[in-house]
């Protein structure tokens, strides 16, 4: 028990600074308005615009992809839900008071981050579809993520599980078409 202990807080201290080195020492005009507009790309509105307009609008394989997408973000957000409701995490700017924030900050449980949940689950089927599109849809997902740490509103692993389901339903969702 001893052992789990001491790996529970070195992990814990080493999230907390790559939060504030991700949070406070990248901090640059030109990020804060990148990452202001980044990180809605991972909101509810955009990725359920973005899936249902190309299931519904696309033809042939981008329509497959869309469909796949509706799908992976649908059964992507069950686990987040669940999850935010069994480990109620305190968002890292309530914690830490000289966190930099972004205007209107959510208040709800940070772990895991559905944003980025979202945004992976959306993208990975287009990766799937479209190989050679893939660095720049992972790359985009990745942004997202990023995003939410730099607004100091979740903590890196909220965001790497995120990823995890959002990828996990993506590829889910691919798997059940082939």
């Amino acid at each position: 028990m001893l052992v789990l202990s001491r790996v529970v807080h070195w992990l814990a201290a080493h999230e907390q600074r790559m939060f504030f080195w991700v949070n406070r020492r990248i901090q640059h005009a030109v990020l804060d308005m990148l990452f202001s507009v980044v990180t809605h790309l991972g909101g509810a509105t955009m990725t359920i615009i973005w899936a249902l307009s190309v299931s519904l609008f696309a033809s042939g394989n981008l329509q497959t992809a869309g469909i796949q997408s509706c799908i992976a973000l649908a059964l992507s957000h069950l686990p987040v839900a669940l999850i935010k409701k069994k480990y109620p995490r305190m968002r890292p700017y309530l914690v830490f008071p000289e966190a930099n924030i972004c205007k209107n900050p959510l208040t709800d449980h940070s772990f895991p981050s559905g944003h980025t949940t979202a945004i992976f689950s959306i993208v990975i089927p287009f990766a799937c579809m479209y190989a050679w599109l893939a660095p720049e849809l992972l790359v985009l997902a990745a942004a997202v993520g990023m995003s939410r740490i730099y607004l100091g509103l979740h903590y890196p692993s909220d965001c790497l599980v995120g990823s995890m389901i959002g990828s996990a339903a993506g590829f889910g969702a691919v798997a059940f078409f082939h």
